[in-house]
């Protein structure tokens, strides 16, 4: 449950993004620390004014604050795009006919690669590394291939359920953003292999209904799970940056270097729009430049 806020245009507009537009706990906990911040801001500035009586110019004052302190340009377009958001919800219940943020430029942002693991690395890491020992090792291999395997972000992994598996057609039905459903086909390996670790699970995860389970029989915690993936990247690659997301984009570039189409890896990650996917294709890229400079006489 959201808790409520001393601000109640901004309560009816967080209810409105758990009850209607169904956002996850951790999207709408962030939009809501957006907006106390900017409410606080205009509070303390801008004493007895109402939302309707905000304009593009309280919105900037309190952007320009916060680029003073020197915040990144990714953390500030967050910031604005929650007030569009929140002003867009204003228009939609009749409160104001104009939206402040219209005359708002959001910073730009010079867009990063995804950090990916290498096909090799990959290779090394689920064929001749040694994991833990036990039921511990064991949850974690599994959890690390069926990352690798479709591209799955941690909260639809940990809240995958057994039910969500279906093992002789090979598929596995995922609840992703905004609670849309999409279908991740896994191979006839990988489909035995999570059989199997569902026939061997402790006894104390009877009534869990969850696919990976502690030695407890536990739920797993996205903690954990972050400090293992990281453990185990860190045994094969360099890279700074070894969390979960890091597989789910060694996933994505992995398929289109090995020439998948670009729409179809969209709705494997569960991506709104094509935009997002593209990132990939730069990857890509890159990839076909080295094999060009190897392979042409005249590179």
């Amino acid at each position: 449950m959201i808790s409520q806020t001393r601000y109640t245009p901004l309560n009816a507009f967080l209810a409105y993004l758990q009850f209607e537009k169904r956002y996850s706990v951790h999207t709408i906990t962030a939009y809501s620390n957006d907006l106390i911040q900017f409410f606080d801001f205009v509070e303390t500035q801008y004493e007895g004014i109402s939302v309707t009586q905000i304009t593009g110019t309280i919105v900037r004052s309190w952007l320009a604050g916060m680029k003073e302190e020197e915040m990144t340009g990714k953390t500030l377009n967050r910031k604005i795009s929650s007030l569009k958001s929140f002003f867009k919800y204003q228009i939609q219940q009749g409160e104001i006919s104009k939206s402040p943020m219209e005359t708002v430029i959001s910073p730009k942002v010079s867009k990063r690669l995804p950090v990916f693991v290498a096909e090799n690395d990959m290779e090394q890491l689920l064929t001749n590394l040694a994991f833990a020992e036990g039921w511990k090792g064991y949850t974690e291999k599994m959890v690390i291939q069926l990352f690798y395997a479709t591209g799955m972000r941690l909260s639809e992994l940990i809240q995958c359920k057994e039910t969500q598996l279906d093992i002789p057609k090979r598929i596995i039905k995922v609840l992703g953003k905004g609670n849309k459903e999409r279908i991740l086909p896994i191979s006839p390996a990988l489909a035995l292999e999570l059989k199997k670790y569902i026939n061997e699970k402790p006894a104390a995860a009877n009534g869990n209904p969850y696919l990976f389970v502690t030695e407890k029989g536990k739920a797993l915690q996205p903690r954990a799970v972050y400090t293992f993936v990281k453990f185990y990247l860190s045994q094969v690659t360099t890279l700074q940056k070894k969390s979960p997301h890091v597989l789910r984009h060694s996933f994505a570039t992995h398929l289109m270097n090995n020439g998948a189409d670009l729409n179809a890896v969209k709705e494997l990650l569960g991506h709104a729009s094509l935009a997002a996917t593209q990132v990939y294709t730069h990857n890509t890229i890159e990839k076909l430049k080295e094999v060009f400079a190897k392979a042409h006489p005249k590179a």
